[in-house]
């Protein structure tokens, strides 16, 4: 018997010896936490829509009351929502009335504009809203937007001076380099005989000789448009904008003199529809 109890001990004692690295390896239960926990959400990405408040572009214009470049412009704009956007702008252009034609005087070689009596050009100052229509991507791709915009309008009458050889108007003679020459505002009266352009009228004057002569002439205008606008960036706008223009001022713009046998109302408009392009650079703030 004694020897039955020794050999059960030394099993025992086996057995307690071989679980003993089992249990210095098992992980220890982690306490539970004592008061309040505080848990840390998971921040959103920054979207497109998020990523910028303020847009500013500038750009030029071409339309069907101007010359080869209509005028310029610029336009600020402040995010109010992920498609909703309101702006100011203000805009530069110049008219160019569709009857006027270039003269060329044979003897001195010199060239103005016939029956020409004013330069225009006009001052938009707007206000306006723009919708987004159809997104691009982040950082590719084309998005379209949709523009309406209304406010006062400006046109600024300035004398068209051409010049005139009174010596030559006065002896009915051919011009001669001594004779003298007047820079002074076109007229019916004074530069037309018989209908035709008196070849006393020897060439175009100075640009702003006749600034000090301006007039204004007050109007209002309503635009509508579609942008559509591309870039890499987020930060970096560039796009082209398409659209009408409607516009009043309270009375005609004289622009033209035409001879007795023109209709005067029929060449110097008061109401100036257009359709424009504006082409546009600018940046994300």
């Amino acid at each position: 018997m004694n020897k039955t109890y020794a050999l059960a001990a030394g099993g025992l004692a086996l057995a307690l010896a071989a679980a003993r690295p089992a249990l210095a390896q098992a992980p220890s239960p982690t306490p539970a936490p004592v008061g309040p926990t505080l848990e840390v959400a998971p921040q959103p990405m920054p979207s497109d829509e998020q990523s910028y408040r303020r847009e500013t572009v500038f750009g030029i214009n071409f339309n069907t009351q101007g010359g080869l470049i209509g005028g310029v412009n610029v336009r600020v704009a402040k995010v109010l929502d992920e498609r909703w956007l309101r702006f100011w702008s203000i805009e530069g252009v110049s008219y160019k009335n569709a009857k006027e034609e270039s003269f060329t005087n044979i003897a001195t070689g010199g060239t103005f504009k016939a029956f020409k009596t004013n330069y225009g050009f006009g001052l938009r100052p707007s206000i306006g809203v723009q919708r987004v229509l159809f997104r691009k991507a982040a950082d590719a791709g084309v998005q379209v937007n949709g523009l309406v915009s209304a406010g006062p309008s400006l046109a600024f009458l300035m004398p068209y001076y051409i010049s005139f050889d009174q010596t030559a108007a006065a002896t009915g003679g051919n011009f001669n380099p001594n004779d003298v020459i007047i820079d002074e505002q076109f007229s019916l009266e004074k530069h037309v005989v018989n209908g035709n352009i008196s070849g006393a009228v020897v060439d175009r004057g100075p640009l702003f000789a006749g600034i000090s002569g301006t007039k204004v002439v007050p109007g209002a205008h309503l635009r509508g448009a579609l942008s559509f606008e591309y870039g890499r960036y987020r930060d970096a706008v560039a796009g082209a904008e398409v659209g009408f223009l409607l516009e009043v001022y309270t009375r005609r713009l004289n622009i033209m003199a035409p001879p007795a046998t023109v209709d005067y109302n029929s060449i110097n408009k008061q109401f100036l529809p257009a359709v424009y392009l504006t082409l546009y650079i600018g940046h994300r703030s």
